[in-house]
């Protein structure tokens, strides 16, 4: 059982990260043309100068999806995104998803180590 778990865990990780952007389906170039309202408060690139409000690039795409959905739902509650969230389609939503975590972070950058 002990083998099973230590061979099985790193192999589903290891496949959950290849196929990630696979997943979420999404075309991240339609997302970088729909993404115009979202610059506004989380920059262009996903990358915000303001605390106030997440970085959106790099960020993992199911994610992404999963939040704008719940904006839209109401389950996550934050009247801003409500309204952002409350026009978007599902294909809205994975190809802003696709287009923001396919931008580097600049969390991530060797610069913030």
């Amino acid at each position: 059982m002990i083998r099973t778990i230590h061979f099985a865990l790193p192999l589903t990780l290891a496949l959950s990260v290849i196929t990630s952007p696979a997943l979420a389906g999404g075309d991240p170039n339609a997302g970088k043309e729909k993404s115009a309202l979202c610059a506004g408060c989380h920059g262009a690139d996903g990358n915000s100068a303001n605390p106030q409000f997440p970085i959106l690039a790099g960020q993992y795409p199911e994610y992404l999806i999963r939040a704008l959905a719940d904006y839209k739902s109401g389950a996550r509650n934050n009247p801003i995104m409500k309204g952002m969230a409350t026009g978007l389609s599902p294909s809205d939503m994975r190809d802003l998803a696709a287009y923001f975590s396919s931008q580097p972070s600049a969390l991530s950058s060797p610069t913030n180590w």
